[in-house]
């Protein structure tokens, strides 16, 4: 009964942040914003680059209500201010109002829910399978632009921009609420069968917030994800550009639905890896991989190429969102694993502002990206040197196959 109210709680957190992946709709409605309501490129911008860091912010306290008020009521909540911040959205065309609406209300909403997600389905399932379970919970925002795109479409060319906003609002809304209703937690979090061994580590001290940010480990991982997440974002901001720049393609909504696919699909690979394999070396193999996919990105001037690339982008990047959840619940316990990991993701957050806008700058200045990827490519072996200094706390317990 156990096992299956774990895969309850999982599958409902996959389709929680399938909902949630309601943010990737923004790149359409902006372009209705442009062309139907005469808003500027930078203005269309603001509602999504606010949204970004306030979903960001407040996986913090996210996680806090999650960690002492359970599951249930954070998606709730994340739910309402979710939908609630696009039906909003659909009755104005004031752009002050789309930032507040979408941006803030909507962005909120977006992190409070999302840092329950995780935290909630790993607690039904021993270390030795947080990887996977937390690959599958985040793989559902990875693969929501596949559906959310074309969803969003549709109701924008059936019913017009500003209807289209209230339309999903509604429908996120009710399918996050009802999602959540099933969301819930173990009296005791899943412990490891007696004799796991594996390369899985895991400690029995619950950190509190301060003192994991009292921690080197705590702050090596912080600047290894937003490192390593840097050239990921850069990708999917920029991806329809780089189609048309390197090789001359405007039909490039087919590659941002095959990024998607390959991001949900790492999220999956990744969390399954590092079960196998270990956290680090997942974490290493994957930053050295997309370091090497960085410096050859700009020779990629065909649609073959592009694809290569796109796949070990989305791969590469998407393992990061599956890897270090389970990392900082193995280092610093579960107790508060939400307000702990929503610590970590605002390194998140700090690479959706630095990726996106440092390509921008580049490109404006060169017309090229080369000098963009040469920087990706760089951050990226910042990080994989990091891992090799990464060290679990000596709390951490030693599974037996690294004892001997």
């Amino acid at each position: 009964m156990e096992k299956n109210k774990g895969w309850l709680v999982t599958w409902c957190a996959v389709g929680i942040n399938l909902a949630f992946g309601m943010l990737y709709a923004w790149s359409v409605f902006a372009a209705a914003l442009v062309n139907d309501l005469g808003f500027s490129k930078t203005q269309a911008s603001l509602p999504y680059t606010v949204a970004l860091a306030i979903m960001a912010l407040l996986t913090v306290p996210g996680g806090r209500v999650q960690d002492r008020l359970g599951p249930r009521i954070c998606t709730t909540i994340g739910g309402i201010l979710a939908g609630g911040g696009l039906i909003i959205s659909g009755f104005t065309d004031s752009i002050t109002a789309l930032v507040i609406a979408f941006g803030v209300i909507t962005g909120a909403g977006i992190g409070i829910g999302y840092a329950a997600t995780t935290p909630a389905a790993v607690k039904w399932f021993p270390p030795q399978r947080r990887g996977l379970i937390s690959g599958l919970v985040v793989a559902g925002v990875g693969l929501a632009p596949v559906y959310v795109a074309p969803m969003t479409q549709y109701f924008i060319n059936s019913y017009g921009v500003i209807k289209a906003f209230w339309l999903e609002g509604i429908i996120f809304l009710v399918a996050i609420v009802v999602l959540s209703q099933f969301m819930s937690v173990p009296s005791t979090p899943a412990a490891a069968p007696a004799k796991a061994g594996g390369p899985v580590t895991s400690t029995k001290r619950e950190y509190s917030p301060g003192e994991m940010l009292s921690t080197p480990q705590f702050w090596l991982m912080w600047v290894m994800y937003a490192c390593g997440s840097v050239a990921g974002l850069m990708i999917i901001g920029h991806l329809a550009i780089i189609a048309n720049v390197q090789a001359g393609i405007a039909w490039a909504f087919v590659f941002v639905s095959l990024l998607a696919i390959f991001n949900a699909g790492g999220r999956i690979i990744g969390g399954m890896l590092s079960d196998k394999l270990g956290r680090t070396q997942t974490l290493l193999l994957m930053f050295a991989l997309q370091a090497v996919n960085m410096l050859c990105f700009s020779s990629y001037n065909t649609s073959a190429l592009l694809i290569l690339g796109i796949a070990v982008a989305g791969i590469a990047y998407g393992s990061l969102l599956a890897i270090f959840p389970p990392i900082t619940f193995d280092f610093f316990g579960l107790k508060n694993g939400g307000v702990n990991y929503g610590c970590l993701f605002t390194a998140w957050g700090a690479a959706g502002v630095i990726g996106p806008i440092m390509a921008g700058r580049i490109v404006d200045a060169t017309k090229s990206y080369n000098q963009a990827y040469m920087v990706a490519a760089g951050l990226l072996v910042v990080s994989a040197i990091l891992v090799l200094l990464l060290k679990p706390p000596k709390t951490v317990e030693v599974s037996d196959s690294l004892k001997a």
